[in-house]
C-alpha cells in the first residue's frame, strides 16, 4: 500500500535491521533518510544525519535485539542527534524491545531493565515509542511518553489460515508452552476458532525449563506452539518433543520474535518441529536460514501504524 506522506515525515534507520526498515519505507512510498551509522577504531559509534530535519515528524527504525547494547547505543545517538537537528517529534519504532524480560525483581537486588531503557530512551529526546509484541504489556506503563504496542498474532494466524483453511477447525489445537502465555494462547485460537492446551513446566534456571504436565487434549491433533519470543529454543523444542511423545501428529510452533540465541537453531532442526514461522521484527541472518524457519514480514503494518502516528489517526482500527 503506498500512501500520500507529507514532506515533513522522514524515516531513518540503525543497522539492525536495514532491510525491514526499507520494506517499511517502500510501503509508505518513501526512500530511508540519508544517515550514516558506523563504528570509530575504538568501538565508539558515529552517526551522521546528512540531510535537513528541522521540523519533521522523524521515525527511526531500530530492533535492539543481537548485539544488543551496539543496537541500543545506535538507536539513543541517533535520537540525540535528531533533537540536536531540530525534529519537530521523534518516534524510535522498535520492532523487537530488547531487555524486555527484566521488567520485575524476580530476586531480591535483581535490576528492573526494561524500566532503566524506558527512562534513556526518554532521557535522550524519543517523544514516543512504537514496538511490537512487548513481554510483558506493563512495559508500557515505565514509559512517561506514549508507547504504542502492535499485536503480531493476526500476521500468524493469516499465514495459517491461508496455507490450512477448513482443515484448521477439524484437526488443530494451540498450545501454550507455560502458564504466562495462556493469555496469547488464547486469543490466538480464537481467531482460528480451534482449542486450546497448556504445558505446565518449572524453570530451575535461566534459559532451562523442564515439563510437568499437559492441560488439554493433543493426543491425533495437529498442534501449534504459539509464543512471543524464542531465545535459545530450549523450552519451545522440549514442549515440541513432549507433545510428539504424548501422541501429537504433527508440530508446528510460532512467535513473533525470534531471537534464536545460542543453540537455538541446532535445537529447533533436531527436534519434532515441523515447521517455525516468525515475524521479521528481529534480522535473520544467513547462518540460521534453515529450511524449517518459514519468516512472515511486518513491514506493512509497521508502514501503517506510522502513517496513523504521523496523521493523527488511531491505531487500534488496524486491529478491528
Amino acid at each position: 500500500m503506498i500512501y500520500s506522506t507529507g514532506c515533513n515525515i522522514k524515516v531513518f534507520a540503525c543497522n539492525s535491521n536495514r532491510k525491514l526498515a526499507e520494506s517499511i519505507a517502500k510501503q509508505m512510498g518513501l526512500e530511508l533518510g540519508d544517515a550514516e551509522v558506523d563504528k570509530f577504531s575504538d568501538g565508539e559509534i558515529s552517526v551522521k544525519i546528512n540531510e535537513t530535519i528541522r521540523g519533521a515528524d522523524v521515525f527511526i527504525i531500530q530492533s535492539t535485539s543481537y548485539p544488543v547494547n551496539d543496537n541500543l547505543m545506535e538507536l539513543l545517538i541517533m535520537i540525540d542527534a535528531m533533537k540536536r537537528a531540530s525534529a519537530g517529534r521523534i518516534t524510535a519504532v522498535m520492532p523487537y524491545y530488547g531487555y524486555a524480560r527484566q521488567d520485575r525483581k524476580a530476586r531480591a537486588r535483581d535490576p528492573i531493565s526494561a524500566k532503566l531503557i524506558a527512562n534513556i530512551l526518554t532521557s535522550a529526546g524519543a517523544n514516543r515509542v512504537l514496538t511490537m509484541d512487548l513481554h510483558c504489556a506493563q512495559i508500557q506503563g515505565f514509559f512517561d511518553i506514549p508507547v504504542d504496542n502492535l499485536i503480531g498474532s493476526p500476521l500468524l494466524t493469516d499465514f495459517y489460515i491461508r496455507k490450512y483453511g477448513d482443515e484448521l477447525e477439524k484437526d488443530f489445537v494451540a498450545v501454550s508452552p507455560d502458564l504466562g502465555s495462556v493469555g496469547r494462547t488464547r486469543a490466538f485460537a480464537e481467531r482460528l476458532n480451534i482449542p486450546i492446551a497448556i504445558i505446565d513446566k518449572r524453570r530451575p534456571r535461566a534459559n532451562v525449563s523442564e515439563i510437568m504436565n499437559i492441560i488439554g487434549e493433543i493426543k491425533g491433533k495437529k498442534v501449534i506452539l504459539v509464543d512471543d519470543m524464542i531465545d535459545t529454543a530450549g523450552t519451545i523444542t522440549n514442549a515440541a518433543n513432549k507433545l510428539k511423545e504424548m501422541g501429537a501428529v504433527e508440530v508446528d510452533a510460532c512467535c513473533t520474535h525470534g531471537v534464536l540465541s545460542g543453540p537455538a537453531i541446532k535445537r529447533i532442526e533436531e527436534s519434532a518441529i515441523t515447521e517455525l514461522l516468525v515475524l521479521d521484527t528481529i534480522a535473520l541472518p544467513e547462518e540460521k536460514k534453515i529450511d524449517k524457519i518459514v519468516s512472515v514480514s511486518v513491514d506493512e503494518l509497521f508502514a501503517d501504524a506510522i502513517k496513523c502516528i504521523h496523521e493523527g489517526d488511531s491505531i487500534s482500527q488496524l486491529f478491528d
